[in-house]
């Protein structure tokens, strides 16, 4: 039950888990309707919750700014939700597509290995000349970059267990700069690639025999929902005894990693075995709304005032991830993945996912193929490196860098 005190002329507003959770769900609708009808939302793909939960997360700034009144929330059901999120995204981890995906599909998730490396390298880099602790520029790194509000929701309150505060709120801003600046820069570098380079005429007619997740496994039928739901809460269950092995190794992992690993356990003992079936479309209905009611959540706790202290650094460090996708993209990714048509589709495509989201980099490559030709290798390696892999190996790169360095 809520309580309110009030101290002078400063109300201290307490809301409990289940007015935090509806609260959030407001935020969320608030989102959705605003992306309806703000173009600029919908253009650069940013997520619902992020939009309603940005605007109360103002409103509490500017409440608590001018003495007027202070919110507390428990925040309970936000690990919950975040730990049944990153459960689904384990369940996306099949060895069979890595081996069927053929030679680019493991190049290219070389290349986001790499990028993720890099992100934090760079992150630790700057910070340390910029005289900041490292932690608080690994809170702009490939936490917020490649793996987006998700993530940084995700990992701020592990940063916060360190002494960093305001980890989570410097997570979430890196995140949002990253969706609107890889949407942003992704086009022009696959448009400027393209006729720099006469790239029109290397474009080849493909199949699409690299798609090798069957539709029928993404076939969503309404009575197995609640199988789906059981699969995954099989997974929390095992993944908490997964935690306490990993707890021994005295190095320290997010709360959901080993519901994760137990994830990916079981859908690849369903896939080589074929003695039961991981209902894979249900699976990631469930993980969609735990994803938005963790990031509802998350957003309307944030503390944006905590942000004034490092507006300069931030910049910095958010200036220097922007050059280094450019680069990367421009100059690696290109280069690497065959100098033609394709890879400049997937350096725009990698602007995307790399600095924001998955959709973030289907509509770079979209606004190119729209303009151009169509692109079916870069369609299938976007979408299963950044959906299936690239979290999944973000998570444990990441948990090395913080135990490190």
């Amino acid at each position: 039950m809520n309580v309110i005190t009030v101290y002078g002329n400063k109300m201290n507003i307490q809301l409990d888990m289940y007015q935090t959770l509806a609260i959030a769900v407001v935020v969320l609708i608030l989102g959705q309707f605003l992306k309806s009808k703000i173009d600029f939302l919908e253009k650069f793909c940013i997520p619902a919750p992020v939009v309603g939960g940005l605007l109360f997360a103002i409103f509490t700034c500017i409440c608590y700014a001018t003495g007027l009144a202070e919110f507390s929330f428990d925040d309970t059901l936000r690990e919950v939700c975040m730990v049944f999120f990153f459960t689904s995204v384990g369940f996306q981890a099949n060895l069979k597509v890595l081996k069927s995906g053929g030679k680019s599909l493991i190049i290219f998730l070389a290349l986001v290995v790499l990028l993720i490396i890099f992100q934090n390298g760079l992150a630790v880099g700057v910070s340390k000349l910029l005289g900041l602790d490292p932690l608080i520029g690994l809170c702009t790194g490939s936490i917020p970059m490649v793996g987006g509000h998700g993530t940084a929701g995700a990992f701020g309150p592990v940063l916060e267990d360190f002494n960093i505060s305001g980890a989570t709120t410097i997570c979430t801003a890196a995140a949002t700069f990253g969706l609107i600046a890889g949407s942003l820069v992704g086009g022009p570098i696959g448009r400027k690639l393209i006729e720099k380079k006469n790239l029109m005429d290397t474009v080849t007619t493909e199949d699409d025999s690299l798609l090798v997740e069957d539709e029928i496994k993404h076939e969503r039928h309404t009575n197995m929902y609640a199988a789906a739901v059981f699969q995954t809460i099989l997974a929390v269950g095992l993944g908490t005894i997964f935690s306490w092995l990993l707890t021994k190794t005295g190095m320290t992992f997010p709360i959901y990693i080993g519901a994760m690993l137990a994830a990916a356990l079981i859908r690849n003992l369903s896939e080589y075995s074929g003695k039961f079936t991981i209902h894979m479309g249900e699976i990631n209905d469930l993980g969609g709304i735990c994803l938005s009611l963790f990031l509802g959540i998350a957003m309307i706790t944030l503390k944006l005032w905590q942000l004034a202290d490092l507006a300069l650094p931030l910049i910095i460090l958010l200036g220097a991830q922007l050059v280094l996708i450019f680069f990367f993209t421009y100059f690696v990714v290109f280069n690497v993945m065959g100098r033609d048509y394709d890879a400049s589709v997937l350096s725009a495509g990698t602007c995307g996912f790399g600095m924001g989201a998955t959709p973030n980099a289907m509509a770079n490559m979209q606004a190119i193929c729209d303009r151009y030709a169509p692109s079916i290798k870069a369609y299938l390696l976007i979408p299963l490196v950044g959906s299936l892999f690239a979290d999944f190996i973000n998570s444990l790169v990441i948990t090395f860098f913080i135990n490190f360095v």
